[in-house]
């Protein structure tokens, strides 16, 4: 259901702090020009843990309306009750897929996190993607689970973001027999996740060079791992900078270097401190992503 290069996609704010309709187009544009296989819309990148549900229903609409390419929605939450209701009100828009993060902060036993997965995948006619990223919800979700999850019709792949390549190695090796794959969730991993067999890349820096890690993506599915090698250090310096401070701090101040939106934040998060800006601008002059 999916694979290639999947954006991350940044939430753009007016000055008023409302959801700017326009610039969300614009980007979207920009990032399927680049050739990418789908877009992910109120993910974390898309300070999703900022909206009220009335406007992550919103940003959800938006995006369906808008995008040509398929559209996996974040519907995840640490409230059972709340990550139901917002699946199914992706599944009702017409989004192709729903991205659903492990409840952060509670850290349920097993039981608890496979019941909650069961739940929404039940509720909701809709694909569902796990998404496992122990750094944002301080539980890193078992290998046990993820491969029981994985036999659950609906739920057709992974989002991995615990850096642990060996982890991973066993989620392709355990569902090979299921219709279930892995994407990887962090930009500076997906060489050798693709490599190993992932199905593609959920990612942060394809807001920015979203033609590159297509290239990237095409060159190992071709099997020309000295071009996907070369591709992977090229993007190397850009990724190490969008990743300087807080996910999506520095992809905003990016986006609003390349022109296409204002690069607000929603408190708490706040702007990229101006030594950081100044690094992440001479790399993307570097790159030739401005000029």
């Amino acid at each position: 259901m999916f694979e290639g290069v999947l954006p991350a996609l940044v939430t753009p704010f007016s000055s008023d702090n409302s959801i700017d309709a326009e610039s969300f187009r614009n980007i979207v544009n920009f990032v399927e020009e680049g050739g990418v296989s789908g877009v992910v819309v109120s993910g974390t990148t898309g300070e999703s843990a900022t909206l009220s549900t009335g406007e992550h229903k919103e940003l959800i609409n938006l995006c369906v309306d808008c995008a040509k390419v398929p559209v996996m929605a974040g519907t995840g939450s640490n409230n059972t009750v709340e990550a139901v209701e917002l699946t199914k009100h992706a599944a009702d828009s017409g989004a192709d897929g729903a991205l659903i993060i492990s409840p952060y902060y509670i850290k349920p036993n097993n039981a608890g996190l496979i019941a909650h997965f069961k739940k929404i995948a039940e509720s909701a006619d809709i694909p569902i993607v796990l998404y496992n990223v122990p750094s944002r919800t301080g539980q890193d979700m078992p290998l046990e689970v993820i491969i029981e999850l994985s036999k659950v019709e609906n739920i057709v792949a992974v989002k991995e973001a615990s850096g642990n390549l060996g982890k991973v190695s066993q989620i392709l090796e355990q569902t090979v027999d299921e219709d279930f794959v892995v994407l990887s969730g962090e930009d500076g991993l997906t060489f050798p996740i693709l490599a190993m067999g992932g199905a593609g890349v959920i990612s942060v820096v394809a807001n920015i060079v979203p033609e590159m890690m297509v290239k990237l993506y095409d060159a190992v599915k071709a099997g020309d791992l000295e071009t996907a090698r070369k591709l992977h250090f090229e993007m190397a310096p850009l990724i190490r900078e969008l990743f300087t401070e807080t996910n999506p701090i520095p992809v905003k101040r990016a986006v609003e270097l390349l022109g296409l939106s204002s690069g607000a934040m929603r408190l708490p998060l706040a702007p990229l401190s101006e030594e950081n800006s100044v690094e992440l601008e001479k790399v993307l002059r570097r790159m030739g992503c401005i000029a």
